[in-house]
Formats: C-alpha cells, sequence, structure tokens
C-alpha cells in the first residue's frame, strides 16, 4: 500500500467520526472553560484494516490520521501520489459536541488528531463493499465515503463546501 497506487477516481474512506480524540483531550484538560461531553475514540484499528485488506487489489492506501488528522494525512498523500483529494464537507462524519467545540475554539477539526480511526483509498469498484464491510464491524458504524481522487497537475486536498464553494484543506 503506498501513494503509487492511488489512481484518479479512487474513493476515500473514513472509517468513523472525526476529532473526538483531539477535542477529549483539549476539553479534560480544563485550561479552556470549556464543557463539553466529548469522549476519545481511542481503539484497537486491527479488525478495520483487516476487513480493508480482504479487498486486495482494490485497497490501495489506508493511514491512521493520528498526527495532523485527516487534513495531515491526506495533504501528505496527495503530495506521494501527485493526485489531488476532494472532499465532501456534507459527507464528514462529526459528532455534534465535537464540532460545536471546535467552532467555538476555532479549531479546523479536519487537523486535530483521531486515535482508533483509518481514512483509506479504495478502488471505486469496491468502494460500496469496503463501505459496508466497515459498517459492518462496531468500531466502523459511523465510516463514510467521504471524497474522491483526482488527476490534477497541483496535489491538493480540496473541500467542497456545504455552501457551493470549495477551499484548500
Amino acid at each position: 500500500l503506498s501513494p503509487a497506487r492511488v489512481r484518479p477516481r479512487d474513493r476515500v474512506l473514513l472509517s468513523g467520526t472525526l476529532a473526538d480524540h483531539g477535542m477529549a483531550v483539549l476539553v479534560a484538560r480544563g485550561d479552556l472553560a470549556l464543557e463539553a461531553d466529548i469522549a476519545s475514540d481511542t481503539a484497537p484499528v486491527h479488525e478495520l484494516t483487516a476487513r480493508l485488506t480482504a479487498f486486495g487489489d482494490g485497497l490501495r492506501w489506508m493511514r491512521d490520521p493520528t498526527r495532523g488528522g485527516l487534513a495531515t494525512a491526506l495533504n501528505e498523500l496527495a503530495a506521494g501520489a501527485g493526485l489531488s483529494v476532494r472532499l465532501q464537507e456534507g459527507a464528514l462524519p462529526f459528532r455534534p459536541a465535537v464540532l460545536g467545540a471546535c467552532e467555538v475554539l476555532g479549531i479546523d477539526p479536519l487537523y486535530v488528531a483521531n486515535e482508533g480511526k483509518v481514512v483509506a483509498i479504495v478502488d471505486p469498484l469496491v468502494a460500496d463493499e469496503a463501505l459496508a464491510a466497515l459498517r459492518a464491524h462496531p468500531l466502523g458504524a459511523d465510516a463514510a465515503l467521504v471524497g474522491v481522487v483526482e488527476d490534477d497537475p497541483d496535489p491538493l486536498v480540496l473541500l467542497d463546501t456545504a455552501l457551493g464553494g470549495s477551499r484548500i484543506v
């Protein structure tokens, strides 16, 4: 599995909600005078990754988006593959309390640490089946198809917003 295997039109899968761990740590420290019921998503990922590796060549790349969150993992992928990744804001899974805490603190949740999550790039022919395999596991119940890989001379991660615009991530 490597960026060299990633192709245009491949799909981006995420095994669950974003930013839970990083925001749980920030809130738990108590320095921010912010009260929110946010739990870390720390969990083993070996069973989720086993479900994805079962797709053989249909699985192109995967990563644990801990340090730097989903945005950093995908930016590293885009640079390594020489391709762009386009995310759909409405498809990104967030717990409401986590998203609210990020908004109050002015933090982009795409850059917040995750634990117990996997981001994977899969062949579009296996994307629906791979997503179903993740969702069939309790740790993947909130899995989502969140984006697509695109052929672009400037390897970027782009987010199509709910308002109809887009921004560089």
